[in-house]
């Protein structure tokens, strides 16, 4: 992977450590959180879009329709879920399980199914990087309360459209030759619209979202589609196999945000894992 896509990727993994922090705090604010934060980001992206209209030109509606229709359904069931996930476990749980098993399936499928053939040192930097999500998200052994065990659930749950959506995008940002800043713009548009029924009709919580969650809310929208359009920008420099674990650098960052400002346990444990997460991720800026 070059040192672009590298560049890419670890600015990518800031934001993203960065809006599930903000995510995590307002985890008990369900659909109406999601439906804000897509909305938010819809509008505070809406100049970037049109200057890259202007750049690119417009793209194929064909594809796009079919790029959004599909990427909007699987990442609204991801933001549901993590948000969820958030209500009922800790984010030091929920965040490296659902990182670990999405690039680890991601990179199984783009193998399996797209024909793409990291070499060994990259797959054995993707090998080291979910390894040491797994022993950051596992630190405090296997989960037996209920709590514990629905945080895990979610997080596999979560993991499973993660791998799913970073194969399609790829495609969409590939094959179907889409704009990634478009494509992320138009996105947040159609999971908007897909939960506005819900909003329309519970009018009350969504006010009460957003009074009680204004800048976790301006937080996430700005964050998250920053750090999918880079990784988008990534993906059309380097193969999905590659680009999807090395990502997975903010696991240390949000093992440290969830250590040092939510006062998660486990720091040891945890950082050893970081510590095997960096290895995998020199090992694919290299491969």
């Amino acid at each position: 992977m070059g040192f672009a896509a590298v560049l890419l990727v670890v600015a990518a993994a800031f934001a993203h450590a960065g809006w599930n922090f903000f995510a995590k705090r307002a985890g008990s604010a369900g659909a109406g959180f999601v439906w804000l934060t897509a909305t938010c980001s819809a509008v505070l992206y809406l100049p970037v879009m049109a200057t890259s209209l202007i750049w690119t030109g417009l793209p194929s509606l064909a594809n796009l329709l079919l790029g959004v229709l599909v990427s909007a359904t699987v990442h609204l069931g991801y933001f549901l879920l993590l948000q969820r996930g958030y209500a009922v476990g800790d984010m030091s749980v929920v965040y490296p399980l659902a990182r670990g098993t999405g690039p680890m399936l991601a990179m199984l499928i783009a193998v399996l199914l797209l024909g793409e053939r990291p070499g060994w040192i990259g797959l054995l930097g993707g090998l080291l990087v979910v390894a040491g999500v797994f022993v950051i998200g596992l630190s405090d052994g296997v989960p037996r309360s209920g709590a514990s065990l629905a945080g895990v659930g979610f997080g596999l749950l979560t993991g499973s459209l993660i791998a799913i959506y970073t194969v399609w995008d790829a495609h969409a940002v590939t094959a179907l030759a889409l704009a990634p800043l478009v494509y992320d713009w138009a996105n947040n548009l159609a999971r908007s619209a897909m939960l506005a029924p819900y909003a329309v009709t519970r009018r009350t919580q969504i006010a009460a979202a957003w009074a009680g969650h204004r800048k976790e809310i301006l937080a996430v929208a700005l964050l998250s589609p920053l750090a999918y359009i880079l990784v988008l920008f990534a993906m059309q420099l380097a193969p999905v196999s590659l680009v999807a674990p090395a990502r997975e650098l903010s696991i240390v960052l949000a093992g440290l945000l969830a250590w040092r400002l939510l006062g998660e346990p486990q720091p040891i444990r945890r950082m050893t894992g970081a510590v095997v997460v960096l290895a995998g991720v020199v090992l694919l800026g290299i491969a």
